[in-house]
């Protein structure tokens, strides 16, 4: 007869992680071990410095505080999992639990459970993640690199990766030749005339040599060798030969190791065949694809703004590709940062020949916000600035004039290739966003001093800025004039902190979402706002605290905080390490929803990605606490 209980229990289990990845058998088998416990509001399940229970536990109704010295750390609600410290560490609680409204739980033997936990590693991985998460230290030594975020395991293949290393290579069939006795002159004249870096040197059809570029600039043009030298005299010999059967690897291989740019590939692999082809380190670069170094070269090559669009389409199946092998986020920005970097110089670079005549001083072009900080993965609207030197008053308006024709060109060509318009017209071809460097140190100061709601606003916005193309000094002199500033208004401190926090809280009560409750996005959940924005806001405060420059990433940003302030690294590197976890998340959302990621739909979501967000939510009320209590704004938000 079956145990209906049981079933009753695996049936509830099966929808929540670890357990759905348990066979359906061996969940059945462990649910008749497992016990049904009833608690009433209030109970306590264990006290903290408990000697650990034989069982860890799962809400099945109600809900679940733990606590660690009277203080709530974290509500657990129907489905997640408690009290794991005797399956991974043999020591005492360390937290309180008890319920907050009355509750079913089910106790889970450790003995039972444990040899599942060993055996499936995926298993083992949520509930490290599980455990760590409840220290409320996701970068402690123990469990380093096994968070939501950053998990990646170097020694590991990822088996469903498409290898496309492993493909065959891509050769020229149009191969250029000449016999030994042709002279080094009439050898430069043919490589020019044919637009190719090398030539092969054959007799009787088979190849005995080869000579390239290179070769002509260090015999020829240093003067070693006359110009009417032979091919016979200078050509490297024998040839490296290799067959057309060779993978990508293989090729890519053969270079490094012979530290040649060339191969040339024949019929069985020898010398003693007729060649069929040559491959170039630049035929191989292309055929990978993708690759940021093609992307680079590709960009450099366009003459159009319309030529870069299809180029950002590539970066962005570039970062899906990183995303799905789990690349670690912080490699992932700074690759992406620097392809779409090296896009908005391109459109810069042309929108410059469109003008008459170069620029009549010197300038910077400034990204702002997101792009600023070198968060912006995804396809979204421009925030951008220019600072240019200053000019006599005879010359204002003609200067000015000119940057903005020239800031219309460049906002203009980032359009086309994907960046909106700013709805606020926060970009530079705004003349409130196009000024000399005096009238910006004017401007700042005038938001440093006059604290209003709209100058915060626009503080945030602007102090996040980061020089994407000209001259550098000029905004050393404006990152300069801001710290004098805000040095000598302390005030303006409690403002920007009072503005940090502002932003939305992620939970509510039971550790619910907090959801839109009117508009387009009613229901849904803003990532942005209610996650992502408390932290960026308050890593700008702390790190302007300590007049640090020239860090806006706010990953970074924590991490440095952590080296100023060693008595609250573990809560920096926490929120560090939360950060790029939702900006994970958010990028994932916006490829997979082709928008900006921003607003999320729960229901689209499983329960092990909800837990994993709401674990990177944890920091950020233990964050929002210090900078009240650190700047004395508790009174006034």
């Amino acid at each position: 007869m079956k145990n209906t209980i049981s079933h009753r229990v695996a049936d509830f289990l099966k929808h929540f992680p670890p357990f759905n990845l348990l066979h359906q058998k061996d969940l059945e088998k462990l649910s008749e071990q497992i016990s049904i416990i009833y608690k009433e509001k209030d109970s306590v399940i264990f006290t903290q410095n408990e000697k650990t229970h034989d069982s860890f536990y799962v809400v099945h109704k109600g809900a679940v505080a733990l606590k660690k010295n009277q203080k709530t750390l974290d509500m657990c609600d129907e489905g997640d999992i408690f009290g794991l410290r005797p399956l991974l560490a043999q020591e005492n609680y360390v937290m309180e639990a008890s319920t907050y409204e009355e509750s079913i739980l089910y106790a889970i033997p450790i003995a039972v459970f444990k040899p599942y936990a060993l055996e499936n590693k995926a298993i083992g991985n949520f509930l490290i993640e599980s455990y760590a998460s409840n220290t409320k230290n996701p970068y402690s030594e123990v469990h380093k690199n096994n968070l939501y975020g950053e998990v990646i395991a170097q020694h590991e293949q990822n088996t469903d990766k498409e290898i496309f290393d492993l493909q065959p290579i891509k050769f020229s069939k149009k191969i250029v030749t000449c016999g030994p006795s042709t002279t080094a002159k009439e050898i430069a004249k043919i490589l020019t005339k044919k637009k190719v870096g090398a030539i092969l040197i054959v007799d009787e059809m088979l190849p005995i040599g080869i000579i390239t570029d290179k070769d002509l600039r260090n015999k020829i043009v240093s003067g070693d060798y006359p110009i009417t030298t032979t091919a016979e005299t200078i050509m490297t010999s024998p040839v490296i030969t290799y067959s057309k059967k060779m993978t990508v690897t293989e090729a890519q291989m053969a270079m490094i190791k012979s530290n040649i740019s060339y191969l040339c590939l024949t019929k069985d692999g020898t010398v003693n065949t007729k060649a069929v082809g040559i491959l170039s380190k630049h035929d191989l670069m292309v055929s990978l694809g993708n690759n940021p170094a093609v992307l680079i070269k590709a960009l450099k090559r366009t003459t159009k703004v319309k030529e870069i669009k299809p180029i950002r389409a590539r970066i962005m199946q570039l970062l899906q590709g990183y995303l799905d092998q789990n690349i670690p986020m912080t490699l992932i920005t700074k690759i992406i940062t620097e392809l779409n970097d090296a896009c908005v110089t391109r459109v810069i670079d042309i929108s410059l020949e469109k003008m008459n005549t170069p620029p009549p001083v010197k300038f910077t072009w400034l990204a702002l916000g997101s792009q600023g900080r070198d968060e912006q993965m995804l396809h979204t609207d421009q925030d951008n600035a220019i600072v240019y030197e200053n000019v006599s008053e005879v010359f204002k308006d003609e200067t000015k004039a000119y940057f903005l024709k020239l800031a219309t060109y460049i906002n203009k060509g980032l359009f086309t290739i994907g960046y909106e318009y700013c709805p606020a017209e926060m970009m530079a071809s705004n003349p409130k966003w196009c000024m000399s460097l005096n009238e910006w140190k004017d401007q700042v100061a005038y938001w440093i001093k006059n604290p209003g709601k709209n100058e915060v606003l626009l503080s945030f916005i602007f102090f996040d800025y980061s020089v994407k193309y000209g001259n550098r000094e000029i905004v050393d002199q404006l990152s300069d004039s801001i710290f004098e500033n805000v040095k000598a208004n302390p005030i303006f401190y409690v403002h920007l902190v009072s503005g940090a926090l502002q932003s939305p809280s992620p939970t509510g009560f039971f550790r619910q979402f907090l959801v839109e409750q009117d508009g387009a996005n009613k229901d849904q959940f803003d990532i942005k706002r209610r996650a992502l924005m408390p932290l960026t806001d308050a890593a700008r405060v702390l790190i302007l605290s300590h007049s640090v420059k020239s860090i806006s990433n706010t990953a970074e940003r924590f991490e440095k905080l952590a080296e100023l302030e060693p008595q609250n690294s573990e809560l920096y590197l926490s929120c560090s390490y939360s950060f790029k976890a939702l900006l994970k998340f958010r990028t994932k959302q916006g490829l997979l929803h082709h928008d900006s990621g921003q607003f999320i739909a729960l229901e689209s979501l499983s329960k092990m990605e909800k837990i994993k967000l709401k674990r990177t939510f944890k920091t950020i009320k233990e964050l929002q606490e210090l900078i009240s209590v650190r700047f004395n704004v508790s009174n006034i938000v």
